[in-house]
């Protein structure tokens, strides 16, 4: 199986061991609202990338990060507060910051920049599409997303403990971690990167 269809397939597996916390997904949950979000969303993404290629790997480990966590609800966006520090601020997503944040956030603003789609599009199912774009835009297969997944509404730096891999991490760690998210040995070599 090449790498493109091994990213794939793990992509499609992370996405969907998400899905029973979320609403009905389907491809065509907006075309009522917003039709053209995914043509949107794609020109965002793709010009991101043209700007600097680093925005590929970094879409796709925010996609693991927020999947891993607290389901595929882009929770990993969310901004700390006074009283609370969010996902984003925990150790393990610092490295995030910049690109993979850079690429969803300029995609939700095209997208709420058309006055039908204005605040009708959630941010999970943009950093969905926008992984999705990213892959395909590295060389990797083009796919289908179902959308319809709602955006978390609370998202804190201790719900991240012990749910993503730290450097320290063996192999087995890897393995154990990844089986718990119904992701094969082959998808965490896909999803890192590896060849």
């Amino acid at each position: 199986m090449g790498a493109g269809i091994r990213v794939l397939a793990a992509l499609v597996a992370l996405a969907a061991a998400a899905a029973g916390v979320t609403a009905q997904l389907r491809q065509d949950y907006y075309a009522a609202v917003c039709p053209d979000v995914e043509t949107i969303v794609r020109d965002a993404v793709t010009k991101k990338v043209q700007e600097t290629n680093i925005t590929v790997g970094a879409t796709l480990r925010l996609f693991f990060h927020d999947c891993f966590v607290e389901g595929c609800d882009a929770s990993v966006i969310l901004v700390s507060t006074g009283n609370n520090t969010a996902e984003k601020d925990h150790p393990s997503n610092l490295s995030l910051a910049g690109d993979g944040f850079d690429a969803v956030i300029r995609a939700k603003a095209a997208v709420d920049a058309v006055p039908q789609c204005t605040n009708q599009v959630s941010c999970a199912d943009i950093l969905t599409m926008a992984t999705r774009d990213v892959v395909a835009l590295a060389g990797g297969p083009s796919y289908a997303v179902e959308l319809g997944r709602l955006d978390g509404l609370s998202s804190t730096s201790t719900s991240v403990n012990g749910r993503l891999p730290p450097p320290s991490a063996t192999l087995d760690d890897l393995t154990t971690m990844f089986a718990a998210n119904n992701l094969s040995q082959t998808d965490m070599i896909a999803l890192s990167g590896k060849q």
